[in-house]
């Protein structure tokens, strides 16, 4: 074989596409530079021609001597019958286990008993020669919304908990702020209600605002904890994230100080018992962020000695861990709380929380994820209709063939602390479970690499199961074939745009003709809100940063009123008759009598906020998770556009309030 074809095989055999249709049906060949960035970041030789044969060459006989697969997927409580064309022992040691569960001798098919939910081992011996499987056994689908509600449709609300202002806070809504907005919402009857990622931020990454970009999926937020405080948060309509981060955090470290001296023995107890269920990688978390306040938060700039959380385990905790243990010991109280509040206020579901797309490249879960990193690449996405430049998010991604190794244990500890005060969890860039578009640091272009899709499908319907979780897959994008229909056949709910769903004339899809197993909404914090869509905010910015001209602008705008028309079943020229309240009203009518099964209404909405949350492809450009809500808290109860939206809902047979509104 020529040199470019060892490198295709290569390539092919870990997954890497050759190729990929872009948003406007052009075929993007993948270059070999693509390829080679894409294969290192596998962990693999791919320097010389000579390291691609070999590495080639490697990988094939290791494939041919393997007498099991490395990992299987199969329905729990089930038995399940694996080909072994020869004479094996075999024994079973299930998740947690040191015992063996099931055990025998096959002479053609190894057959497996039934076997309980969990992440197990299955070890096999032929001959001389043994080998190990991953054998993932779940439920056939996750939980689905008439199993939890026993309803098979519902309402809810998202909103940006940072923006929330009330009285009590600094300046950023926080879990005590989440809990009072669910008390608002569920007796008017939303089932739930949705807020952007509340992952962990980074102690010493005091400039990072964006709930997309965390140090670590696996633990909270540390801003949103509640405390009493006596600073007004700063004038504007913008958060000022560093005076609210400056007397928050003096008030946390207060706070803590006085728990030590004068806490009682339950309260000590309880952090115990949060410290113990946590394990190492709490302690490994609460390492890092006390290592980053002295040393910078990038790990990867740290002395050598402490890169890795093996190394830096060899010495005890540093003095200031147990304060980041006990801020996530005070902000999962508190999120537990808001879930319970919320749960009491009449919602059926609750809490419906959001799953970040990966890590940033420089924090904790980085640090964390040792060989199951993908070196050299971060995620992204070429260009959509949500970014026509193209995404780099400057997130972590995992190596599909060394997180299989570990178990998926990085991932799964991730995917219980996103579920573990929820009732439904959205999981951004569900096609990421498919293949990912990963782009070199070296400044190749950008390429996708196939995951371990039914792999990934099964370990988050076991951890849906475990917590009683709906799963929504956000679903939008360069959507592969086949790939809604495998997803809604495990349980998992689609996400449907309302924006999106249109024909391929460019007019929109009949409301009645969208999936039942979605969430339905008009817009996402990354798109304009209803009045931002009726005033062409998105194409003014769109204009204001050069990405279209004047003349693209023009067309964009007149598209725009077509839409407007097309929405609301009127014509162009009856639009001066309406305004951004009868789109909204519209919009809201057609999520409630739609047949999706989850309808979302975004707060923005209901209170005609004109600004987006987010423009995807911006970070200083446009005040990206600055805004603040404008309606205080303490005042939307009275808010008259909450009882329209209800009553519209309750209209439509999604559930509405005990008392006629």
């Amino acid at each position: 074989m020529t040199a470019q074809a060892n490198l295709t095989a290569l390539a092919q055999l870990c997954g890497i596409f050759d190729r990929f249709v872009d948003l406007d049906g052009v075929t993007r060949p993948t270059n070999p530079d693509t390829y080679r960035a894409l294969l290192r970041a596998n962990g693999l030789a791919v320097g010389t021609e000579a390291e691609v044969r070999d590495t080639l060459e490697h990988l094939r006989a290791g494939q041919q001597a393997r007498i099991i697969p490395p990992e299987l997927v199969m329905t729990c409580d089930v038995p399940y019958t694996l080909p072994c064309p020869f004479a094996a022992e075999w024994y079973v040691v299930l998740e947690g286990q040191t015992v063996v569960f099931a055990e025998g001798h096959a002479r053609d098919d190894i057959h497996l008993p039934a076997l309980p939910m969990g992440v197990h081992t299955l070890s096999v011996r032929q001959g001389a020669s043994d080998a190990t499987c991953v054998v993932i056994c779940a439920p056939a689908r996750t939980p689905m919304l008439p199993d939890v509600a026993g309803v098979p449709r519902v309402w809810g609300v998202v909103a940006g908990l940072y923006g929330v202002q009330f009285d009590r806070n600094a300046g950023l809504g926080d879990f005590e702020d989440l809990a009072r907005l669910a008390e608002i919402f569920g007796p008017q009857g939303a089932a739930f209600l949705g807020i952007n990622p509340v992952h962990a931020l980074g102690w010493a990454a005091g400039d990072v605002i964006s709930p997309y970009s965390p140090t670590h999926r696996g633990f909270l937020n540390t801003q949103h904890i509640a405390m009493a405080s006596d600073h007004a948060p700063a004038a504007g309509d913008l958060i000022d994230y560093a005076h609210h981060n400056t007397h928050h955090r003096a008030a946390l470290q207060a706070a803590y100080q006085r728990f030590q001296d004068h806490a009682a023995q339950a309260d000590h107890a309880a952090l115990a018992r949060f410290t113990q269920e946590g394990g190492t990688a709490l302690q490994d978390f609460a390492r890092f962020e006390s290592l980053s306040v002295d040393l910078g938060q990038d790990w990867r700039m740290w002395p050598a000695d402490l890169r890795t959380p093996d190394l830096a385990r060899q010495g005890a905790l540093p003095d200031g861990a147990g304060f980041h243990i006990w801020l996530q010991w005070m902000a999962d109280t508190q999120l537990e709380q808001a879930q319970r509040r919320a749960c009491e206020s009449g919602m059926a579901l609750g809490l419906y929380l959001d799953l970040a797309v990966g890590a940033r490249l420089d924090g904790a879960e980085a640090w964390g994820a040792g060989d199951t990193l993908a070196a050299g690449v971060a995620l992204g996405a070429p260009p959509d209709h949500l970014s026509p430049a193209g995404q780099n998010w400057q997130l972590a991604a995992y190596a599909p063939l060394q997180l299989a190794a570990a178990q998926y244990a990085p991932l799964r500890q991730v995917l219980r602390a996103a579920m573990r005060h929820c009732g439904v969890l959205r999981i951004d860039h569900a096609l990421g479970m498919n293949r990912s578009y990963w782009i070199p640091e070296d400044g190749s272009p950008g390429g996708y690499i196939r995951q371990p899709f039914q792999s990934l499908m099964a370990i988050i319907t076991l951890e849906a199961h475990r917590a009683g979780t709906l799963i929504v897959g956000e679903d939008l994008g360069l959507v592969p074939d086949g790939f809604r229909d495998t997803m809604a056949a495990k349980g998992f709910y689609g996400y449907t745009v309302l924006q999106y769903e249109k024909t391929p004339k460019g007019t929109f899809r009949d409301p009645q003709t969208v999936r039942p197993q979605s969430l339905a909404c008009f817009g996402t914090h990354d798109t304009p809100t209803i009045a931002g869509f009726w005033a062409g905010e998105d194409i003014g910015w769109w204009h204001k940063l050069g990405w279209i001209d004047d003349a693209s602008r023009t067309k964009a705008t007149q598209q725009r009123d077509d839409e407007k028309a097309d929405l609301l079943g009127t014509t162009v020229a009856d639009l001066a008759r309406h305004d951004a309240a009868d789109l909204r009203d519209t919009a809201h009518r057609t999520l409630g009598e739609g047949p999706a099964a989850l309808a979302a209404v975004q707060l923005d909405d209901i209170l005609g906020v004109k600004a987006a949350q987010n423009l995807p492809g911006t970070i200083d450009a446009h005040p990206n998770w600055r805004r603040k809500t404008p309606v205080p808290l303490d005042e939307m109860t009275d808010t008259p556009e909450i009882a329209k939206t209800a009553r519209i809902m309750s209209q439509a047979g999604r559930g509405g309030p005990k008392t006629d509104i």
